[in-house]
């Protein structure tokens, strides 16, 4: 028997939220690291290697929620909507 919509709301928004949150924090990590190059040409290096390091983990943390929360919950989604 097919979901209805109402029940499968939790499970859309929770898919909402992750691919948002991934999509977000890889922005955020692009602008980071783009300060980083930044401040490594004007000569900074101490504030350049530390914007680096949290550029990658920005970078980290959105492929993580990407591929451990998003996809599998995707899939999970897909295959709902797919039963008869």
């Amino acid at each position: 028997m097919r979901p209805s919509a109402v029940e499968l709301l939790p499970d859309i928004l929770e898919l909402l939220v992750f691919g948002v949150g991934s999509a977000a924090l890889s922005l955020v990590g692009a602008y980071i690291e783009q300060f980083a190059l930044l401040s490594v040409q004007h000569g900074n290096l101490g504030l350049g290697a530390w914007a680096v390091v949290m550029g990658l983990v920005a970078l980290y943390f959105a492929y993580l929620l990407g591929t451990d929360k998003f996809h599998p919950k995707l899939r999970e989604v897909q295959s709902t909507l797919a039963q008869d």
